[in-house]
């Protein structure tokens, strides 16, 4: 069976641990795996701009020994003239991996329906799963084992982040509290699920709107932008709704003395967080931004291997 990734629960808590172990592995031994080695194309398909995604996506496909093949916003013709499933259908008799960076998560769920190899969600609307392995990396480096630990996200907590959040903090086993307006809160749905996945790992949800109970003795915090790629004209109005759970000195204070802070960037000093914060000595998002390159690497070879796709690679990879 061809193994997918489209949101954080795709992977089981078990398989969550591989693949940060294989990424910790990876980062250790930069150019000592190659599952792509050929080099086999892998298609990283744009329809948003993209920084550090792009960066990690194209760096570690070529250092797995692979070809990535960038496809940037205009430049494929998936949805409008030609159905997803068509180009599911077309593009894996092509290529190795499918990632993609889209809008409607139904697209990816199309795309994976009738892909005869495994398609990642490099972003949709709905979730962000390859940067909460980033994360989760990056945590484990700076404060050891996951489980037990507790992650707080202030803000747009109804945006794919918070999302994401809930049920990869979950699937690690980790205390997930996420706090913001309560127009902008998670979806029953996605809390649900996440609350199904705490139960079986040992974690836990918290809700709310209140940031100093959300903070209160955290080890992680966390915040996002505001103001996402089509939200520009509402940044004003954004900014005074979400004011209160602005990450400043202050809420950094009513975490544990030993937190760090996370922000999957671009950020915007003086909004969501200060500068004080972000480039201050709790601040590990230089790292969490790196990490993004490892987890992926570690997440395609993982999927490659479970999807029997995958034969040079070395033995870390089934430990």
């Amino acid at each position: 069976m061809v193994r997918h990734f489209l949101k954080d629960t795709d992977l089981t808590p078990a398989e969550q641990a591989r693949v940060l172990d294989l990424a910790a592995e990876m980062k250790a031994d930069r150019f000592g795996f190659a599952p792509l080695a050929g080099p086999q194309t892998a298609a990283v398909i744009f329809d948003k701009t993209s920084t550090r995604t792009r960066f990690s996506f194209h760096t570690g496909i070529a250092e797995l020994g692979g070809n990535p093949l960038i496809v940037n916003p205009g430049e494929a013709q998936i949805g409008h003239k030609e159905s997803v499933s068509d180009t599911a259908k077309v593009i894996s008799r092509m290529v190795s991996t499918i990632i993609w960076r889209t809008f409607e998560h139904r697209g990816l769920e199309e795309m994976a329906q009738h892909s005869t190899v495994p398609v990642i969600n490099a972003l949709s609307d709905d979730y962000h799963p390859c940067q909460i392995l980033a994360d989760l990396l990056t945590i484990r480096e700076h404060l050891g084992e996951l489980a037990g630990k507790t992650m707080v996200y202030l803000g747009d907590a109804a945006n794919n982040m918070a999302n994401s959040y809930l049920l990869g903090g979950a699937t690690a086993g980790m205390h997930v509290r996420v706090a913001g307006p309560s127009s902008y809160l998670p979806a029953p749905e996605v809390v649900a699920e996440a609350e199904a996945r705490a139960q079986q790992t040992g974690g836990s949800i918290l809700v709310t709107t209140d940031p100093a109970e959300a903070l209160a003795g955290a080890d992680v915090v966390i915040t996002d932008t505001w103001v996402s790629m089509g939200q520009e004209d509402q940044k004003e109005a954004r900014a005074k709704v979400f004011k209160p759970y602005t990450v400043d000195t202050a809420a950094m204070a009513q975490a544990a003395e030993h937190a760090i802070f996370l922000h999957c960037l671009p950020a915007y000093r003086g909004f969501e967080v200060t500068a004080e914060v972000i480039d201050g000595p709790a601040s590990v998002v230089f790292d969490e931004a790196e990490n993004r390159l490892h987890a992926q690497k570690a997440l395609m070879a993982f999927l490659l291997a479970e999807s029997g796709l995958a034969a040079n690679y070395r033995a870390a990879l089934t430990h």
